[in-house]
C-alpha cells in the first residue's frame, strides 16, 4: 500500500466497490467464492472496511424507510430484474453516502485522512497529514488515521522518532502492542519489538498507558524519562535516561550496544533480523557484548559472534541460529 494521501478517485472508487459488495453479498446468488474475494478486498486496505461498514448502516437504515401502498399499474409491468433491483440499491447508496460519511466524521467514527508507511532498506522521513513529521527505522511500519476527536498512529512494528505538531484540542495518540502513548505536542521515540515497547521522551510530556482498557491517560513522562512495558502489563516502568543514552543512535543509522548481556541485547538485534537470533540457555545469555555497529549490516554482527564471544553457532529445528557458551574445561589438578 502506498503512503500517498488518497485523491478524490481513489476514494470514489473505493466507495463504489463497498456499495458493489454490500449488494452482492445481499443477493441471494452470492457464491462462497465472491465472499472469498469480498474478505480479501477488506483486508486489502483499512478503509475498505470503513467503508463497507458505513455502506451496511445504509444498507439498514434504507430497509427500515416505509414502503409506500401499492399502487395499480395502468399498463403492465415488466418483472424486476435482479440488475434492476442493485440499480435503485446503488442510487439509494449513492444518496445516502455523503450523510453516512459526514456523520460518522462528526461521530468520531471514520477518518478524513488515512496514511499508511513502511520502512524496509533505509531509515525515512515522512510527513503526516496534520504536519508532524515521522522518523522511521528500517522495517518499520505505522498508520495515521486523523480523527474529529483525535489524531491516531497505530505502529505496527519497528521504531520511529516523533516531531508532533502542537495541538492541545486535537491530541496525538500513538497505539503499540495494548499501550498507548497520547500528546499535544512533543519529540519523543516508539521502539516496539513483539511484545515489547520502550518510549523515550526528548522534549515536552508524553502520557504512557501501558493497557488501553485501563481507565485514565496514564503516567506522565517529563524530558529525559523512559517508559517500557510488555503486552499486558498494568502500569509501564519509568526510569531516567543520561547524557550517554544511545537510544536514538539508529537515526544516524547505528546499534550501540553498552556492555549488555546478550539476553538484553537480543531485541536490539532481531529487530533486524528476518529470523531471530536466540540463545541456548542462561548462562549463554549472561555473556556480555559491546560496540557500536551498521543497522544495516547487523547479520554480519551476528556471523562475527564466535570470532568476539566464547561462543559458537548452531540452528535449531526452525532455522533460528542458536547462539551457544563454549564450555569452559576446568584445569587438570
Amino acid at each position: 500500500m502506498t503512503d500517498h494521501t488518497l485523491s478524490e478517485a481513489e476514494y470514489d472508487a473505493i466507495t463504489d466497490a463497498a456499495a458493489h459488495w454490500c449488494m452482492r453479498l445481499h443477493a441471494s446468488d452470492c457464491t462462497e467464492q465472491e465472499r472469498q474475494a469480498f474478505e480479501q478486498w477488506r483486508d486489502a486496505h483499512p478503509l475498505h472496511a470503513f467503508e463497507y461498514e458505513a455502506m451496511l448502516e445504509i444498507w439498514d437504515v434504507a430497509g427500515e424507510l416505509p414502503r409506500p401502498e401499492p399502487v395499480v399499474p395502468l399498463v403492465r409491468r415488466q418483472p424486476e430484474t435482479p440488475w434492476r433491483r442493485l440499480a435503485i440499491a446503488a442510487a439509494v447508496c449513492a444518496l445516502a453516502l455523503p450523510l453516512a460519511g459526514y456523520g460518522g466524521w462528526h461521530l468520531g467514527w471514520v477518518p478524513n485522512a488515512y496514511q499508511h508507511f513502511e520502512a524496509t532498506d533505509n531509515v525515512r522521513t515522512v510527513t503526516l497529514k496534520d504536519g508532524s513529521q515521522v522518523e522511521l527505522n528500517l522495517g518499520s511500519e505505522l498508520t495515521y488515521s486523523n480523527y474529529k476527536d483525535q489524531r491516531q498512529v497505530t505502529l505496527d512494528k519497528g521504531e520511529a522518532f516523533f516531531r508532533v505538531s502542537h495541538d492541545t484540542r486535537h491530541p496525538f495518540v500513538v497505539k503499540a502492542a495494548e499501550g498507548r502513548i497520547r500528546v499535544t505536542g512533543t519529540q519523543f521515540n516508539v521502539w516496539m519489538y513483539e511484545d515489547q515497547v520502550k518510549v523515550n521522551l526528548i522534549e515536552g510530556s508524553v502520557l504512557v498507558s501501558s493497557n488501553a482498557d485501563l481507565q485514565g491517560d496514564g503516567l506522565r513522562l517529563g524530558p529525559a524519562m523512559q517508559a517500557s512495558y510488555r503486552r499486558g502489563d498494568f502500569i509501564p516502568r519509568i526510569s531516567q535516561t543520561y547524557d550517554n543514552d544511545s537510544s536514538l543512535a539508529w537515526r544516524q543509522g547505528k546499534l550501540v550496544l553498552d556492555d549488555l548481556a546478550l539476553s538484553d541485547a537480543l531485541p536490539l538485534i532481531n529487530r533486524y533480523l528476518d529470523k531471530p537470533l536466540m540463545v541456548a540457555d542462561h548462562s549463554t545469555g549472561s555473556i556480555h557484548i559491546g560496540g557500536i555497529y551498521n543497522i544495516k549490516e547487523i547479520n554480519g554482527l551476528v556471523k562475527s559472534l564466535p570470532r568476539v564471544l566464547p561462543v559458537y553457532l548452531t540452528r535449531n529445528q526452525n532455522g533460528n541460529l542458536v547462539v551457544n557458551a563454549i564450555p569452559q574445561i576446568s584445569p587438570k589438578s
